[in-house]
Order: structure tokens, then C-alpha cells, then sequence
């Protein structure tokens, strides 16, 4: 299937590894010329000469999206490089604090608002401008089932996230006409390094394997995923590509769910 995306030009954040990494990839195989950031320089570059040795254009730019400076930076940084962005995905983003509601500080609730909300709320500003003068552009903010399906625990996290989501609603709504259109992707139980490191050490510390511990852990904490297993980084990617790519064209304002049944509602 013909996507339409060589030589559009892909900002991702967020891409050093797991999710954000799978998704510089996949745009990058479907011949989109990619800048990535991230807040540690190695990690970062590392991707990106990857990319360059698979024969993808790409660059890497140290960017921590929760500093404006560095935002500003990173977009002139692309344009500089490319001539424009056709692509935005807001991938970077984090829980913070693993916490209940009542052991949770202001700082808590605002540093996770900062870097799951006001992070994407500033590349977006800095990027519509070169979207609005081609008249075409994708924004896509990499979201949670957290945002419609809360866990008891981490409320800051949900709350952020459920922003996210309402966030790319508005833009829907204001940029459609200039043709740009904004969606979220909402992942689940995703298998990336960090998952992948806790699950290895709850395997230690439980005294089981690999495979029971996540077993386990799926069947307490996320029983609802009808598949039965993690998802993969490279399965929420292919779900952005798709929304990036011209077969997407009458797609706005939609969340798409990467969860493998997990959210029940309709």
C-alpha cells in the first residue's frame, strides 16, 4: 500500500527508544526524512546513525520539550535541516511519580502536566506555522488508555493524559481547514525497555519466570486486554503511520486504540 509519505518530512519526540524510536522507524521505512529528540544526547544519536546506516534519512537533535528554549531550538533546528514538518508526533511524555492520589505533591501534578501536556501544546505551536503555509500536516499525540480507562494509582498521570486527548480534539476542530489534521493514539501495556526492566525485576524478586511474572501482573493489574498479552512498540507505530500517511486524509479528531481490548467502553 502506497502510504504517500517519502520525502515528508517526520518530527518525533521522545525517540530514543521504545515506542518513539519504533515509530521514527516505521516512518522512516516508508521513506519520511526523520528528526527525532530526546533529552539524552548518546541515546539519541545513536538512532539516528542507525537510521542513517539503513540508508533513512534522518538527525538527531537534544531537545528537552519541557524547556521552551529548547523546543524553539528544535524546530528551527528541523526546518533548517528539511525546509519544513509535514509530520509532528508528541510521543515524549512520562508518569513522574508512581503514587496514590494522597501521597502526591503540586510538584508532582504540575511536572507531570508540564511534560505529558505543555510539551506537546509547544512543539505543536512552534510546527503549525510551516504546516499552515503548505496547507497539510498530522499532528499526533501519543496518549494512554489511562485517559479513559484510570487506574486507581497515578490520578496526576490520568488526568494528564485525558488533557492530551481533549487537547487534540480542539485541534481538530481549528486546523482542519488549513489541512492539518490532529489524533491521538492510545497505547496499553506496551512492552518497551522500562516495562521490559520491571517486569525482569519482578521476576527476581518473585522467584518466577519471565513469561509468569508478566502473566501474573497482566491478570491483577490489566485483566481487561482481551489479547492476553504485551503489545508492541512496533504495533503502536504502524497505528501512527497509518494516521500520517494520505490514506488517512479523512481522519481527524479521533483517538485510536492500541490496547488490545482493553478500554471496554464505546
Amino acid at each position: 500500500m502506497e502510504l504517500g509519505l517519502n520525502n515528508k518530512v517526520a518530527l518525533v519526540t521522545g525517540a530514543s527508544k521504545g515506542i518513539g524510536k519504533a515509530i521514527a522507524e516505521a516512518l522512516a521505512a516508508e521513506g519520511a526524512r526523520v528528526a527525532i529528540t530526546a533529552r539524552t544526547g548518546s541515546e539519541v544519536e545513536q538512532v539516528a546513525d542507525q537510521l542513517r546506516k539503513a540508508g533513512h534519512d534522518a538527525i538527531a537533535i537534544t531537545a528537552d520539550v519541557t524547556n521552551p528554549q529548547d523546543v524553539d531550538r528544535a524546530v528551527i533546528d528541523v526546518a533548517a535541516k528539511f525546509g519544513t514538518i509535514h509530520v509532528l508526533v508528541n510521543n515524549a511524555g512520562g508518569v513522574g511519580s508512581f503514587a496514590p492520589f494522597d501521597q502526591l505533591s503540586d510538584r508532582d501534578w504540575l511536572s507531570v502536566f508540564e511534560l505529558n501536556v505543555m510539551s506537546a501544546v509547544r512543539v505543536t505551536r512552534a510546527v503549525l506555522p510551516y504546516m499552515q503555509r503548505q496547507k497539510w500536516g498530522r499532528i499526533i499525540n501519543i496518549s494512554s488508555e489511562s485517559a479513559t480507562q484510570p487506574d486507581a494509582a497515578m490520578p496526576h498521570y490520568n488526568a494528564s493524559k485525558a488533557a492530551l486527548n481533549n487537547l487534540t480534539k480542539s485541534l481538530s476542530k481549528a486546523y482542519a481547514r488549513d489541512g492539518i489534521l490532529a489524533n491521538t493514539v492510545s497505547p496499553a501495556f506496551i512492552m518497551t525497555p522500562l516495562l521490559e526492566g520491571f517486569m525482569s525485576t519482578l521476576a527476581q524478586q518473585t522467584g518466577l519466570s519471565r513469561e509468569q511474572a508478566i502473566s501474573d501482573f497482566m491478570a491483577e493489574n490489566r485483566p481487561h486486554i482481551e489479547m492476553g498479552r504485551p503489545g508492541r512498540s512496533e504495533e503502536v507505530a504502524s497505528a501512527v503511520v497509518f494516521l500520517a500517511s494520505e490514506n488517512a486524509s479523512f481522519i481527524t479528531g479521533t483517538n485510536v486504540r492500541v490496547d488490545g481490548g482493553s478500554v471496554a467502553s464505546v
